[in-house]
C-alpha cells in the first residue's frame, strides 16, 4: 500500500507543473534586458512577465511613439493596471474619439482599465513608455465607429 502511494506521489510530482518552477522564481530584469517588438512608428511591446494569452499575471511595457493615436477599444482581462513611467499619455474613458477629453498623465501617473471599458489614448507631445500589471487571458476589441 505503501508503494502505490509512493508511485503516486512521484507521478503527480513528475508530471505536475510546480509554482516554484514557473511562478515563484525570482525575476531581475534590467532595462537593457527589456526588448520591444514592433515597427518603431507604430505600438510597441515587451512582455516582461507571464504570457498575456494565458489566465494569470503578466507585466507588459509598450512604447508609443510621438503623435500616436490609440483609437477606442477595450480588454476582457480580469484586472489591468498601468503606470506612466516616462512621458506624457493622454488619456481619456469611451466608445468615441474626443479629443477634449483625454486628460494628461504624466510619468508617475498610475490608472486602472476595468474590463470591457472603452478607452483611448494619444502620446501628444513626445515618446511614452507605459507598464501595464494584468490578470490575463487578455485581447483587444476594437470599438466599432459609426459616422456622425
Amino acid at each position: 500500500m505503501r508503494f502505490a502511494f509512493l508511485l503516486l506521489g512521484l507521478i503527480l510530482a513528475w508530471t505536475t507543473p510546480t509554482l516554484a518552477e514557473s511562478d515563484t522564481r525570482p525575476l531581475f530584469k534590467l532595462p537593457q534586458e527589456i526588448e520591444f517588438t514592433g515597427p518603431p512608428d507604430q505600438l510597441q511591446n515587451a512582455v516582461i512577465f507571464g504570457d498575456p494569452t494565458k489566465p494569470g499575471l503578466y507585466v507588459q511595457r509598450f512604447r508609443l511613439p510621438p503623435g500616436l493615436k490609440v483609437p477606442p477599444h477595450w480588454h476582457p482581462d480580469e484586472m489591468r493596471t498601468v503606470v506612466v513611467l516616462s512621458g506624457t499619455l493622454y488619456y481619456a474613458f469611451g466608445e468615441r474619439w474626443d479629443e477634449s477629453k483625454l486628460a494628461p498623465l504624466p510619468a508617475g501617473s498610475f490608472f486602472y482599465e476595468p474590463p470591457h471599458v472603452p478607452h483611448y489614448a494619444r502620446a501628444k507631445g513626445g515618446e511614452v513608455i507605459l507598464q501595464l500589471t494584468a490578470i490575463g487571458p487578455s485581447g483587444v476589441t476594437r470599438v466599432q465607429q459609426t459616422p456622425q
